[in-house]
């Protein structure tokens, strides 16, 4: 499905692969006039409507469009908002935001407290979202006045502001005046860029708002988002200048980048925790032993190094160093021990193997599907029998959603502070995505979000961490090191999150130094 909004330029595009080229063809005296970048990314355009996925790409482009609540400064390590002058803490249950006086959507429509109102109610009850988890402990949002918003939770939650970053921001009026049909008559946000034509897992096309001060001349006056799955698809574009930035550059392509006199690669640690997910609410991962044993057979070093060149840092839990609540020393670790990983089998009633479905994405992720090949052999060598399956990314991911795929590779990303991510996966009641129920989990997850003491908090964290590691509902592989392809004529910088925002793609002046 390919849409083009209102008061928009209309897009000449016959498909995605052509879609910079059929652009600049349906107008080129405009072409010459502005400037253009086009981002190949590997992730899904779901939909129109903004609620309607819970991917890092979709909180991006409707987060540069529409606005979120809250954002996240990785420069600094704290919260700040587009949208929100202050907020404070008025008791364990309640929080107040004042919002920014004058902001205006791209329409002219000023927005306002109720605008508030409606995206929480739409995160929570639109029939499309996605986006229930970061809403689920609001009770009530009540608004004093135009530009005052309080806010009433369910139980004290100290990482409020973590899942408010996740909060596309969107008109009521607008949704009163054209009912549903709005993200596709009247998609108005205040953000820099405003939405020109989406087509359905194919691409993004956006066009920045003439004077909105969060733009500067540099940033490029379109942007488009194309879906390219395939590696080399991916840096053939970007040679040959079809597209000026490429994501997920895997390790035995960046030398060609690298050795390019047309682009470079652009490195940034990523905060996306790899993993591999067990459900136990499907056999044979009902059994605790099951689990383990998967967890003793991958020869995480040996991927790292050979399969990533070195290109990721191994996890032994949910996170790493540098993100909150890191404990260097959290028990269990998993080594590679093949030997335990076929005893373990045996312990939970197969000692002569079990059959499984291995659910593995291809293209998605660095190296994804040459990952999962290897991992099938280390499985299979403890006693796995393994069917591999590599259906389409929009399947999986659905399939995933739905709580219907019981053993997968995948990541969750922008994990900064954990207790959103570990809630969305690990607690009762959380999402279906796993599957996974613990007591001693649910509680150390509600105590650490009821927690404003910092240091009791990250304790809670960590104990809730623990268990989930010996549980081993997922087994926790690396976080990669992501490589980015950035042809010569732009800077373009990348964040933890794998965001590649709008506003930090910039067009260079010819001879300008590369960045």
């Amino acid at each position: 499905m390919s849409v083009t909004f209102p008061r928009s330029l209309k897009l000449a595009i016959a498909g995605a692969v052509a879609a910079s080229l059929a652009l600049a063809a349906a107008d080129p005296a405009s072409a010459q006039r502005k400037t253009r970048a086009t981002v190949a990314v590997t992730e899904t355009i779901a939909s129109l409507n903004p609620y309607a996925d819970s991917v890092s790409l979709m909180y991006n482009l409707y987060g540069a469009t529409y606005g979120t609540f809250v954002d996240y400064d990785y420069d600094t390590g704290t919260y700040t908002s587009k949208i929100v002058e202050s907020w404070k803490v008025i008791d364990p249950l309640t929080w107040e935001f004042k919002l920014k006086k004058g902001l205006v959507r791209h329409n002219g429509d000023p927005l306002v407290a109720a605008d508030i109102v409606h995206s929480v109610n739409r995160a929570k009850t639109d029939v499309q979202s996605k986006q229930k988890h970061n809403v689920r402990y609001v009770k009530e949002v009540l608004t004093p006045d135009a530009h005052t918003v309080i806010v009433k939770t369910t139980e004290p939650v100290a990482p409020m502001l973590e899942y408010f970053s996740r909060l596309i921001v969107t008109s009521k009026a607008l949704f009163d005046k054209h009912g549903p049909a709005v993200d596709k008559e009247a998609p108005f946000g205040i953000g820099p860029y405003s939405i020109k034509q989406v087509a359905v897992d194919n691409f993004f096309a956006m066009e920045k708002v003439p004077g909105h001060k969060l733009a500067s001349p540099e940033n490029p006056d379109e942007i488009i988002y194309r879906i390219m799955k395939e590696p080399e698809s991916r840096v053939t574009a970007l040679l040959n200048g079809e597209v000026q930035v490429a994501q997920f550059i895997p390790p035995q392509l960046t030398p060609r980048v690298q050795s390019s006199s047309s682009a470079r690669i652009v490195w940034e640690d990523s905060v996306e925790i790899m993993f591999l997910a067990m459900s136990p609410k499907i056999k044979p991962w009902d059994k605790k032993e099951v689990r383990q044993a998967v967890a003793y057979a991958i020869d995480r070093d040996t991927l790292i190094k050979v399969l990533l060149n070195g290109q990721a840092s191994r996890l032994d839990g949910p996170i790493g160093k540098g993100q909150y609540a890191f404990d260097p020393n959290l028990q269990p670790k998993y080594t590679y021990n093949p030997a335990k990983a076929r005893e373990l089998l045996k312990q939970a009633g197969y000692p002569n193997g079990v059959e499984i479905d291995y659910y593995a994405t291809v293209g998605r992720y660095t190296s994804d599907k040459q990952i999962s090949e290897a991992i099938v052999p280390m499985l299979e060598a403890v006693g796995f029998k393994v069917n591999l399956k590599t259906p389409e990314w929009g399947t999986l991911w659905s399939n995933v959603q739905k709580g219907g795929v019981p053993f997968y590779y995948m990541g969750r990303g922008s994990v900064v502070d954990p207790s959103a991510a570990l809630s969305q996966y690990f607690e009762t009641g959380g999402s279906p995505r796993i599957g996974f129920s613990n007591k001693a989990v649910d509680d150390a997850l509600k105590a650490e979000r009821r927690e404003f003491d910092d240091q009791k908090r990250i304790a809670q964290m960590r104990k809730a961490m623990s268990i989930i590691t010996d549980e081993a509902p997922a087994h926790f592989l690396w976080r990669h090191k992501l490589a980015t392809g950035v042809a010569n004529n732009v800077d373009a910088k990348v964040l933890p999150n794998m965001d590649i925002v709008p506003t930090n793609i910039k067009m260079r002046v010819r001879g300008a130094k590369k960045k």
